[in-house]
């Protein structure tokens, strides 16, 4: 799985949202940016783990942190995900995995006791420098925003 670890520069990574708009790792010099990756939009531990950062969004606001959220869905998925919760933060339509590859969040997966490929719930957590400060793989997803705001 991911081999990025605290310390290591942030991928340069490039990626369009719900609404066509690119994201990319020096859109947010100067801030501090929480790039946190979920299996699929509208599932129940993505829904609970996304509206709970949604909920304490103005805490990141006021800490100076941007959230970006990645899934390999189609914009059209991110747009309904994002209109249904009323997100106020970006959600990357990573469909040909290119931001999800260079964080290395994609790999092998067990679920029900079947192996397949897919996203591993990662966030990182990177500084004003582009400079990686965390890296959670153990995310709780009905209180991430408390792991990130310690």
């Amino acid at each position: 799985m991911t081999t990025l670890k605290k310390g290591d520069k942030a991928p340069d990574f490039s990626g369009m949202d719900q609404d066509g708009n690119t994201h990319t790792l020096g859109n947010y010099k100067g801030k501090k940016l929480v790039v946190f990756f979920y299996p699929k939009a509208n599932t129940p531990g993505c829904t609970a783990e996304v509206c709970d950062l949604r909920d304490n969004y103005e805490r990141f606001q006021a800490a100076n942190y941007e959230l970006l959220g990645v899934s390999a869905d189609s914009a059209k998925a991110q747009g309904k995900f994002r209109d249904k919760f009323s997100f106020p933060f970006p959600l990357i339509a990573d469909e040909n995995k290119e931001v999800i590859n260079a964080f290395g969040v994609w790999g092998p997966k067990k679920f029900m006791g079947k192996e397949y490929d897919g996203i591993h719930r990662t966030t990182f957590v990177i500084n004003e420098e582009g400079i990686i400060d965390e890296v959670i793989t153990d995310v709780k997803t009905k209180a991430h925003a408390a792991q990130i705001l310690k």
